[in-house]
């Protein structure tokens, strides 16, 4: 085989459709669009959710509640989680992130009161529940809040 005898598989290239060349072609004229209509419009979209002209499902559905685009959601951790951690005594929300004990890296962390504490630690996070507070304070270790939310 030589480089002049190679040819594409058959098949595998086609001819572009020349629309719009007279009615000789087949598709002239009307270009293949048919009269009228929709389909026959230039800048035509497939707008998603549209039904022919019938009432769109996301609209016939009633609308309930309210969605606050403001709230903040935080990655939680309760100070019984904290206990499972014995060979450190800071924790950083990096640290929680290392450990698996926060899964959503971009949330920040909130430090909930569930569990008890027996030893001391210095607690890093975005925010603390009151009962959580307590708790580290009374094992005599230290909270810091960290910056954002």
């Amino acid at each position: 085989m030589k480089l002049h005898d190679l040819r594409p598989a058959l098949g595998s290239k086609k001819k572009k459709k020349r629309i719009g060349r007279g009615p000789g072609s087949g598709s002239g004229k009307t270009s293949g669009k048919g009269h009228k209509g929709m389909l026959a419009r230039s800048g035509r979209a497939n707008v998603q959710g549209f039904e022919g002209g019938q009432m769109p499902l996301a609209r016939r559905l009633p609308k309930r509640g309210f969605h606050n685009v403001f709230q903040v959601k935080y990655a939680v951790v309760n100070v019984k989680d904290l206990a499972l951690l014995e060979d450190i005594s800071e924790i950083t929300p990096k640290i929680l992130i290392e450990k698996g004990l926060v899964k959503r890296r971009t949330w920040p962390v909130k430090i909930l009161g569930k569990g008890e504490l027996t030893r001391s630690l210095v607690v890093e996070a975005h925010k603390f529940s009151q009962s959580a507070l307590q708790k580290i304070e009374q094992a005599g270790g230290q909270v810091r809040v960290t910056g954002r939310a």
